[in-house]
């Protein structure tokens, strides 16, 4: 071992902390508010020294002017960004399932801060959300997203031009996916909901003098709730695994790009 670093091991150790830093920043659990910014600092720099012996060899070398570093590093941090993004948006899927588990059972005013959003949302929301982010947690799937920091050093070499087409595409593609997702996850619900009301439409119309509203709210939220909580398990599962194969994209390394 060298009793001290070189600048091009220097200059290697700033390049890779620019990237791990900004996928930290963005990924769900770790880059939340309440995680103490020391914690992620901390460990981006573990996670810098520890891959540091893998993708040295793929950076590019140190550049003659002070432009050159500052040009590299800002790429690294844009590089790190986009992919903390995708990954943090696909847990929207939760949010929006609950929005819609939220307005189907009358729930929808029950607001609670959310501590994964800039903004409070509905409880239920707030509930799957952190839901998700505990079941990344609790199946090990977090070590996929180490394992796709080394990978995007194959998919998206800094010697390489940046594939800003295919992250949008990826992108965009990705929130497609999230909000279908959301929409499937509140699918019990929902169609309770759609019979529920059906029913309570029917049973108004038929006994006019009858306060369906009054009988029915509470009817709705108990057994809107009861069928949200028995399919709960199915919806962690559906959602962990549908995550873990978007993980798997960057993970892969080498397995033909990001399309």
């Amino acid at each position: 071992m060298e009793p001290y670093a070189t600048t091009d091991q220097v200059w290697a150790g700033a390049l890779i902390f620019a990237r791990i830093g900004a996928v930290l920043m963005m990924l769900p659990g770790i880059g939340e508010s309440y995680v103490p910014p020391r914690v992620r600092l901390g460990l981006a720099l573990m996670i810098t020294l520890a891959l540091w012996p893998v993708v040295a060899g793929s950076l590019p070398a140190l550049p003659a002017s002070v432009g050159g570093m500052v040009g590299w590093v800002l790429r690294e941090v844009i590089v790190g960004l986009m992919i903390g993004a995708i990954l943090r948006s696909f847990m929207t899927a939760l949010g929006t399932a609950g929005e819609i588990v939220s307005l189907q059972t009358t729930l929808g005013f029950a607001q609670t801060a959310n501590p994964l959003q800039a903004q409070p949302g509905t409880t239920l929301s707030a509930f799957l959300t952190l839901l998700g982010v505990t079941l990344v947690f609790a199946t090990d799937t977090h070590h996929l997203f180490i394992a796709g920091l080394v990978g995007s050093y194959e998919l998206i070499a800094p010697a390489r031009p940046l594939v800003a087409g295919d992250f949008t595409t990826l992108a965009i593609r990705t929130l497609g996916d999230s909000f279908l997702l959301g929409v499937q996850l509140a699918g019990p619900v929902l169609v309770f909901a759609l019979v529920f009301n059906i029913a309570t439409g029917l049973i108004g119309r038929v006994m006019p003098q009858f306060q369906v509203f009054f009988a029915a709210a509470p009817l709705s939220v108990i057994l809107g709730l009861s069928v949200f909580a028995l399919s709960l398990g199915v919806l962690g599962t559906v959602f962990i695994d549908r995550y873990r194969r978007l993980a798997e994209i960057f993970a892969a390394g080498a397995g033909g790009g990001l399309g």
